[in-house]
């Protein structure tokens, strides 16, 4: 294929990627009040009201839960299609290793998801301490819902990254020497990444999502060193 042809095939792969996403956020959307019901409950007993400021707030916030919802359940539609673009450039002994990998992102994904959803109370109850006398807490829906959809989906996008580091060291770019001797900066690097991907601004959103990549990356070392072998 000329490079046209594959900006051509790269154009058609995106247009599907993004229909299976509208469809998807369609059907989010048609779920969004249960799943609203959901996502309110990692609230403070007694602070699980949330309240809106404009008439178009709270449509705003189902919006928000359908894009969310969009992208989750288009997930293995994404894999499968960034499977599909770049299943033509591998040799016929790696192709073995595409749908292990496949469905390891996918689960990655997932977990990450799980994690962030986890980890909202533990950083709204630090957010909400600095409400001190005189300061009552009124949380809007769309700011809240942007805010749990965000904190969810970075942990699901970043979880994706020992997937990217097992394909850089297969074609040979990364060794296991290599990621090794550079431990303490994947460890810096990976901190400054939490604390700036997190919102909210609490220490233990980052602090939790620095421990999981950081695990990840150990076990992405390991991964690396039985390919190798």
């Amino acid at each position: 294929m000329t490079l046209v042809e594959h900006l051509e095939e790269l154009r058609r792969r995106l247009i599907v990627i993004v229909v299976s996403v509208l469809a998807a956020a369609v059907v989010g959307f048609i779920l969004s009040r249960p799943v609203l019901d959901i996502l309110r409950s990692p609230l403070p007993e007694g602070q699980d009201t949330l309240i809106f400021l404009s008439p178009a707030d709270a449509f705003a916030a189902q919006l928000k839960i359908a894009g969310f919802l969009g992208i989750a359940f288009a997930m293995p539609v994404i894999l499968f299609h960034v499977w599909r673009f770049v299943t033509p450039g591998l040799l016929p002994s790696e192709r073995r290793y595409v749908w292990p990998v496949m469905l390891g992102a996918l689960l990655l994904f997932v977990l990450g998801v799980a994690i962030g959803f986890v980890v909202i109370p533990y950083a709204l109850n630090f957010l909400l301490g600095f409400a001190g006398e005189g300061l009552e807490p009124a949380l809007t829906v769309d700011g809240y819902i942007g805010f749990v959809t965000t904190m969810m989906l970075a942990f699901g996008v970043v979880l994706e990254f020992p997937i990217l580091l097992i394909g850089l060291a297969k074609v040979g770019i990364l060794n296991h020497r290599r990621l090794a001797a550079q431990r303490r900066w994947a460890l810096l690097a990976i901190v400054l990444f939490a604390i700036v991907l997190t919102p909210g601004g609490d220490p233990i959103s980052p602090l939790i999502l620095a421990g999981v990549m950081f695990l990840l990356f150990e076990g992405s070392l390991l991964v690396i060193r039985l390919i190798r072998r």
